[in-house]
């Protein structure tokens, strides 16, 4: 029998007591929940998290939660996350607002645990919709992290800046990223990338990992002495 995928769900509000409350009534239905109680913390956690719906409080010291919603769609890994708003604010002007910067849906406090949980499935319905449909449009894209590769136009994004790579830079990534943490000798990457008709320098993989390092982050491509690379989140 397959595992049960866990829906997830990103609280953000400052105040201690909203999230404790609804993070305990979202859980309790089995729901994985994360919290964060500012905006920028909320950006972060949302990359690393992943969510299928984030709720949002509107009123944050800071970066408040319209300017948040912008941020979150900004992000490519976030496209399909659905966002509604928590606030206390019923005026017009707030939820065209929310709506204005990206919201799916505007949910007014206090509410009941009981009608949270029934939006909160409602929405995540929209939500695998969506995701079903995506998955087909989205099988040319590889996703680790806030890495992005777009295999049909030859395109990296990471951190949100979009890098165009030479073509061998780019199928190297590509071959590392596929499968994360696997340790890719060097037999292997010269096969993969460069084929093994052609000939090329013993430094050819080494001077094209120095180049991508340098654009996507020293961290992110390990080598292992003796052996290979590997790409590591």
């Amino acid at each position: 029998m397959s595992e049960i995928v866990k829906q997830k769900i990103l609280l953000v509000d400052d105040e201690p007591d909203i999230l404790e409350f609804l993070s305990y009534n979202l859980k309790k239905e089995g729901f994985l929940v994360q919290t964060a109680s500012n905006g920028k913390d909320a950006i972060k956690m949302a990359i690393e998290f992943l969510p299928h719906l984030i709720i949002l409080d509107v009123m944050m010291p800071g970066m408040d939660g319209i300017e948040t919603c912008e941020e979150i769609k900004k992000q490519p890994l976030l496209k399909h996350s659905l966002v509604a708003f928590l606030t206390a604010r019923g005026e017009d002007y707030s939820q065209i607002a929310g709506f204005e910067a990206g919201a799916d849906d505007y949910i007014a406090k206090p509410i009941k645990p009981k009608v949270l949980v029934s939006r909160a499935r409602a929405l995540l319905k929209r939500f695998n919709a969506v995701a079903e449909f995506a998955s087909h449009v989205d099988s040319h894209l590889v996703s680790i992290g806030d890495l992005v590769i777009d295999k049909e136009r030859y395109v990296v994004t990471t951190a949100g800046v979009e890098l165009s790579l030479p073509k061998k830079e780019f199928e190297l990534l590509l071959l590392l990223a596929s499968k994360p943490d696997k340790v890719f000798t060097r037999d292997e990457i010269y096969s993969s990338v460069w084929g093994d008709t052609i000939i090329v320098g013993d430094r050819t993989i080494d001077v094209h990992i120095r180049k991508l390092r340098e654009k996507i982050g020293q961290e992110h491509i390990r080598t292992i002495k003796g052996v290979g690379y590997k790409y590591v989140d």
